[in-house]
């Protein structure tokens, strides 16, 4: 090298380290807050100190399905044994037939959304989908929510929830379609059931790796109205099939059961194209996380459109739901959810052991 060039580097990093505003920012280091050998968590929930994790039982995950993490690591059947004991045959009203999401509510609740088919792409199971409030300074159920089958249809995956107020949002990953959910009453109802913005879009596919994934019947895995969120001030409900677009509509109009389909459709606007992602959240500022499957990365989305890559790890593959605690750290949980048996010709290819990660970003919910 030679003498005048060594001279220049040396004293670029000079100013690099004088001025670091104009150096490469560095990525928040990754913390394994929990892992399992046996279990596959797709949804997390952190309520002062505690952490809770679920995962759907068609991914052969072994363990309850939904556990309390106690101090040694270890996952405790939540909020006890009989609700995490379901067997085929067995009462599928006040036990968990398939966890496919969590959600902790302002009020003191954690909130499952139980699917109620154990097979991924089969019908629910009379009675099984609904939802399940728990409250959290009690450890019991507080109530039960049958989403029965003229809201979970034959093919429906009711998917994820949001709360504002006593109106909840969910999303059906197997039927295109939004649920709107009355907390109150228990009153639930379809709307935009096969609009274009609940639709898996056929000329999307998943690709990871550079292989696109594929359904258990060989055709690409098409998932529906999947990711959700709320705006901040509750004003907006983001949404989209997993590969994307999303789009967005006023709540306002969700909320008013005489609003026509017609209309109601017309109220649809496009939002964001971003690709096929793992999970979301949505924080105070307004700033919407989101992760990308193919980049094995979280990132995040501001208000004004700008996306800025957070952290991309190659352990962060297919990360799920990410969850902002009280105290603005972040945890994501790693499902591995395409190496799993069923879209492997029954061979699981999950590296062991399932992790979930915290990462600190000094957030506000």
């Amino acid at each position: 090298m030679k003498p005048t060039l060594l001279t220049a580097l040396l004293a670029s990093t000079a100013f690099l380290a004088a001025h670091p505003m104009f150096a490469q920012p560095v990525a928040p280091a990754l913390t394994v807050a929990a892992e399992s050998p046996d279990m596959i968590w797709n949804a997390v929930a952190v309520d002062r100190g505690r952490i809770f994790v679920a995962g759907p039982r068609w991914t052969g995950t072994r363990g309850p399905g939904l556990a309390l993490i106690d101090g040694q690591g270890r996952p405790l059947p939540y909020p006890d044994e009989d609700w995490n004991g379901w067997r085929p045959g067995a009462d599928t009203r006040s036990a968990f037939v398939n966890i496919n999401a969590i959600h902790l509510d302002r009020a003191g609740a954690l909130w499952v959304v139980d699917t109620g088919s154990p097979d991924f792409g089969r019908d629910p199971l009379p009675g099984g989908a609904k939802l399940v409030k728990i409250d959290l300074a009690t450890n019991r159920v507080a109530r039960i929510y049958p989403l029965g089958p003229e809201v979970a249809k034959a093919g429906s995956y009711v998917d994820d929830i949001r709360l504002k107020g006593d109106i909840g949002y969910l999303t059906d990953a197997g039927r295109p379609g939004l649920i709107i959910f009355n907390t109150a009453t228990g009153e639930a109802r379809r709307v935009l059931d096969d609009h274009p913005s609940t639709t898996a879009p056929p000329n999307r596919p998943i690709v990871l790796g550079g292989a696109v994934l594929k359904a258990p019947d060989g055709s690409p895995l098409r998932v529906h109205s999947d990711p959700l969120e709320l705006s901040p001030d509750g004003k907006w409900l983001y949404y989209g099939p997993l590969t994307g677009p999303w789009s967005r509509i006023e709540t306002r109009w969700l909320d008013d059961p005489a609003m026509p389909s017609a209309e109601l459709a017309m109220k649809v606007e496009p939002w964001a194209d971003i690709p096929p992602v793992g999970g979301t959240a949505m924080a105070a500022s307004g700033d919407f996380y989101f992760t990308d499957l193919a980049e094995d990365a979280l990132k995040r989305r501001a208000p004004d459109g700008e996306v800025t890559t957070i952290v991309k790890d190659p352990r962060l593959h297919w990360v799920d739901a990410p969850f902002i605690d009280d105290v603005g750290a972040m945890w994501l949980p790693v499902p591995q959810m395409d190496r799993v048996a069923l879209f492997n010709g029954a061979k699981s290819k999950i590296q062991w052991p399932v992790q979930l990660f915290r990462i600190d970003l000094g957030l506000k919910k």
